[in-house]
């Protein structure tokens, strides 16, 4: 398996990374600093899509493996206008969690001829399995991680170096929250949320994470919002 250096969950960082993928400059990540009421009235609206990052605990891996045999078992249907695709890549979570929340709101407008818009009108009509194999193969999608990769605030760790934490998105879409996660088979589907409503959904989500994990504390949220 290919393997990226990882990303800084840094917005700075990341503002960065969107833009030189080809992302409209109207829109920026923020950190979300708590899941009190006060905290979540400082997110501006509209919140396009949360980005979740915790430890791959044995806690979580545990929950992981039961979670995916029981969903499975269900064979649950998911829109096919929901853009998901797999992991392939070592440490691609941060950039899989930025084109899963950008590329599930088409109000968001991407340059032509940027990474981004190129990658998505090969991976548009593909399945998640052929998307991932795209990502991997993708050198300029991977140029531009590894650049953006080395200049965080800390230094790069080692590119062979074991990486404990990982990146996800939530977004709403169709009336559904939807979990979206490249190391899992398939969408998680949370039941119903809105536009207004998916900072509060999507928080009630991670807190499930957290409260499996109670000795974890290294949880950041962040959101992908309009920029100010």
């Amino acid at each position: 398996m290919t393997t990226w250096l990882p990303l800084e969950s840094n917005p700075e960082v990341l503002n960065k990374y969107l833009g030189q993928l080809g992302v409209s400059p109207l829109w920026n990540v923020v950190d979300i600093y708590g899941t009190d009421e006060e905290l979540m009235a400082f997110v501006p609206q509209p919140l396009k899509s949360l980005i979740f990052l915790f430890p791959c605990s044995d806690a979580y891996e545990e929950y992981r493996a039961k979670e995916d045999a029981e969903l499975k078992a269900k064979n649950i249907e998911h829109p096919k206008s929901l853009f998901y695709m797999r992991q392939y890549v070592h440490n691609a979570c941060g950039t899989i969690a930025l084109v899963h929340a950008v590329l599930n709101n088409p109000d968001i407008e991407l340059e032509e001829g940027s990474v981004i818009k190129k990658y998505w009108d090969a991976a548009k009509d593909k399945t998640p399995e052929e998307r991932g194999k795209l990502l991997e193969n993708d050198a300029t999608f991977t140029e531009t991680h590894e650049v953006i990769a080395n200049e965080g605030q800390t230094a790069a760790p080692d590119i062979n170096e074991k990486v404990y934490h990982h990146f996800i998105a939530f977004v709403h879409h169709e009336g559904k929250l939807y979990e979206l996660d490249g190391r899992k088979s398939f969408p998680i589907q949370h039941g119903e949320t809105s536009p207004e409503k998916l900072l509060y959904d999507a928080i009630a989500v991670c807190q499930q994470y957290i409260a499996r994990d109670p000795k974890e504390v290294r949880f950041t949220m962040m959101g992908l919002v309009p920029t100010q």
